[in-house]
């Protein structure tokens, strides 16, 4: 079965060391970039699974990094995490917006990041879930498309398992805290903040008032 890949691109080479050793012990094929420029051409090379990015690299910013390959269609697929320093809640919602999927601060526990890690490629690999039909939408998680009236849409990673877990019981409502647990997980600090910039994502993208905000509580998807 061909290895899932990694790009890890991180300046201080100590760090990019240790990380690339740890991962590459539990079978994930490891790339490494030492700038931004480094990780984009890499990245266009070997189109991997997962991007770990430093966000203070030289040439070009891990933010920088992201931005350019959320414009091209065939990272759509891929995860990227941001490896940084910066923890407050201005960095993180720009990172969002740009299109990472999580952040990993620094400094970190190589076996935690192991677990990180091992946790987002069983979340990427199961294919237990099923394809939900509801009125004129489609959406498949397997293959992460959302069809609108037959016509795809393109979600972020986040943005799709946010739509897929209300869409999965619609009419349910969900707590905040149960959404930042389901979709970024417990060990994980994103602020309510990024739920609302997720869902008003989903909103504009899907041009339909399907999701509805129960005022100091949650979610529910709509039909």
């Amino acid at each position: 079965m061909e290895k899932n890949k990694i790009l890890i691109a991180e300046d201080e080479p100590d760090i990019l060391e240790i990380l690339s050793y740890n991962l590459k012990k539990e079978g994930y094929d490891i790339i490494q970039a030492e700038n931004g420029e480094e990780a984009l051409d890499k990245a266009k090379e070997f189109v991997p699974d997962l991007l770990i990015l430093d966000i203070m690299m030289p040439k070009k910013s891990g933010t920088e990094v992201c931005e350019i390959l959320r414009s091209q269609p065939e990272f759509e697929d891929s995860t990227i995490i941001f490896l940084t320093a910066l923890n407050d809640e201005k960095s993180h919602l720009k990172g969002f917006e740009l299109g990472a999927d999580d952040y990993i601060s620094k400094p970190i526990s190589p076996k935690v990041l192991t677990s990180r890690v091992n946790a987002i490629f069983r979340r990427k690999n199961k294919e237990s879930e099923k394809t939900l039909q509801i009125g004129n939408m489609l959406i498949d998680p397997v293959k992460y498309v959302v069809k609108v009236d037959d016509n795809e849409v393109v979600l972020a990673k986040k943005e799709f398992e946010l739509l897929y877990l209300l869409a999965s019981k619609a009419g349910r409502v969900f707590l905040r805290n149960e959404i930042l647990q389901q979709i970024w997980g417990i060990d994980v600090i994103v602020g309510d903040r990024t739920i609302d910039v997720h869902i008003r994502k989903i909103r504009q993208k899907l041009g339909i008032d399907c999701i509805s905000t129960v005022k100091g509580v949650g979610y529910k998807f709509s039909n």
